[in-house]
């Protein structure tokens, strides 16, 4: 029984390294998204306390 050709090891050698590529960035993208949503939710936190606390007065 013939075994077939032989696999392009280099092909999926440049495979591996654009989908590690690509996986990297989709997790900066989330980590940033985070970091933005973050600074946001704060900001706005800020800003309830600061119209809170000058209705109390």
């Amino acid at each position: 029984m013939p075994k077939g050709p032989e696999k392009d090891g280099k092909n999926k050698a440049l495979h591996t390294k654009l989908l590690n590529r690509k996986k990297t960035k989709l997790q900066e993208e989330k980590a940033a998204r985070a970091i933005r949503l973050k600074a946001i939710v704060t900001k706005m936190n800020q800003q309830k306390d600061n119209n809170n606390s000058s209705a109390v007065e």
